[in-house]
């Protein structure tokens, strides 16, 4: 796991990093931001949640 990972899991634990994949997700669905200005640590799971909601192809770099 990358360093960057580790702290970033200290900071948020694991719930605040899937709330803030989440809050990432939404704000892509609502045309907000862009996939390609997901933190890299994040954009596995945010393209799982566009993935699951249906909006896969909001995941496009």
């Amino acid at each position: 796991m990358p360093v960057s990972k580790i702290i970033y899991t200290i900071l948020f634990g694991k719930e605040g990093e899937t709330m803030m994949a989440m809050l990432w997700a939404q704000q892509i669905m609502l045309g907000k931001k862009t996939f390609a200005q997901v933190p890299k640590l994040l954009k596995a799971q945010v393209r799982e949640l566009l993935e699951d909601s249906g909006c896969g192809d909001l995941a496009a770099e």
